[in-house]
Formats: C-alpha cells, structure tokens, sequence
C-alpha cells in the first residue's frame, strides 16, 4: 500500500482532516467542511502550543489519518506527565488496513520520548468498534468521563 508518513499537520491538510472528522454519524453533526476558517484558526494555536501535536498520516501524497496528541505535565501520579490523544479519524478507504493501530502506536512512542507515564483517551459511548480496536492495542476502560458544552 506504499510507505507511510506521519509528520505535523499544515494548513494545506486541513480540507482532507476536516473531511475526515465530519465523515462519520457523530461528525456529519458538529463538522462544517464548507467553512474551514475555524480550523484553521486552530491549526495556529495548535501549531504555536509546543504541548501539542496535530499529526497527519501520509501515504502516496494523501492524508489518509490523523490525531492529536496533547503532552500534560502534572502534579498527580507522583508528578507524572500523560498524554491525550484525540481526534483519531482513519480515511474511509483505509479502515482496517492497519493504519489506526500504526497511528495509535506512534502516539504511544511519541508520548514514552516526551516522558509520559500514562497514554489516555476518551471515545463516545457509541463508537463500539473504536472501543474494541482500543482495548485490542491495551487500553483498559478504567474511568467514566464527563463533558459540559460551553
């Protein structure tokens, strides 16, 4: 299938990342791929934040994944740092290919090099087969989140 390349994201991604966030039920609901000027905005901050890691999969000169990484130092665990990761989304034509498990596993790697202790996700409760392909690569899911739109 062509060799693969993860790198930072730019803003010549954002159409292909923004497509793929709105490419699924949950999405198609909070995703405005005609408007990009959002995205964009957050693209910079992201860019800007030496915390965060807005990543792209490349294959052939195509995004087919991306996900964000975020590193966040604490005072809990001893003073551990750990690391976020969100936004996972894979092309629709590349779905189980193996890409997400090698998506995932870069962002297990790049959290051990940053010097976290401890790799966490959420995933909505609807998403069954994210749930089964995260338990699969080792996460456990040991807490109940909670979110309040603002």
């Amino acid at each position: 299938m062509g060799d693969l390349e993860i790198r930072a994201a730019v803003a010549d991604d954002v159409p292909a990342i923004v497509a793929m966030l709105a490419d699924d039920p949950l999405g198609a609901q909070r995703e405005s791929p005609d408007d990009l000027a959002p995205y964009l905005s957050a693209l910079e901050r992201l860019s800007a934040d030496p915390n965060q890691r807005l990543v792209v999969a490349v294959r052939e000169d195509r995004v087919v994944g991306t996900l964000q990484l975020t590193i966040v130092p604490g005072l809990s665990r001893r003073g551990a740092t750990r690391s976020i990761v969100e936004g996972v989304r894979i092309h629709a034509d590349e779905r189980g290919s193996g890409l997400g498990t090698e998506l995932i596993e870069w962002a297990i790697e790049e959290s051990r090099l940053q010097g976290c202790q401890l790799v966490q996700l959420t995933s909505d409760k609807t998403r069954a087969d994210a749930h089964r392909f995260y338990e699969r690569l080792g996460f456990t899911a040991s807490h109940t989140g909670f979110k309040l739109p603002l």
